[in-house]
């Protein structure tokens, strides 16, 4: 496996975070207007995000944002469903809130949903807990917000 340091402008980063849109859209699309999300996924302001690779193939990826001085936001984790169960994810989010402390942040946010049961088990067996909902999430139900102090 390889984990490959890249930011937003990358082109396979780009690509997994297409196919974690087609996944959501299969997973919840119709049950969750998704659209009102698209302004707070964009990738221009991602300067931090890691690759996965299995034999130079991609199989996943995801990021770091900055959300303000102490905090940092997780964003676009997907692993592709094949490569699921192998400990990618927890590999690759692990990896990416290292970043955040060598970049000096005190906490990592995150924004799922309750239906993305596999996603909140992941983040709850990092030491991820629940909290409000924050800044743009904070008038959106089907959302659950989740941080780490690390």
């Amino acid at each position: 496996m390889e984990y490959k340091r890249t930011n937003g402008q990358n082109k396979d980063f780009i690509e997994n975070c297409r196919r974690l849109d087609a996944d959501l859209d299969q997973r919840v699309g119709k049950e969750i207007q998704r659209s009102k999300y698209e302004k707070y996924n964009q990738l221009d302001k991602i300067n931090e995000a890691i690759v996965v690779y299995k034999n130079n193939v991609l199989v996943g990826a995801g990021s770091i944002r900055h959300y303000d001085e102490e905090n940092v936001e997780l964003k676009r984790i997907y692993i592709s469903p094949a490569c699921r169960g192998q400990g990618l994810g927890t590999k690759l989010v692990s990896l990416l809130i290292e970043w955040a402390k060598e970049l000096g942040y005190q906490r990592v946010l995150l924004e799922t949903g309750e239906k993305l049961t596999e996603s909140v088990a992941l983040y709850k067996k990092l030491g991820f807990e629940r909290i409000p909902n924050y800044g743009p999430y904070e008038n959106m139900p089907e959302s659950l917000c989740m941080a780490k102090d690390i």
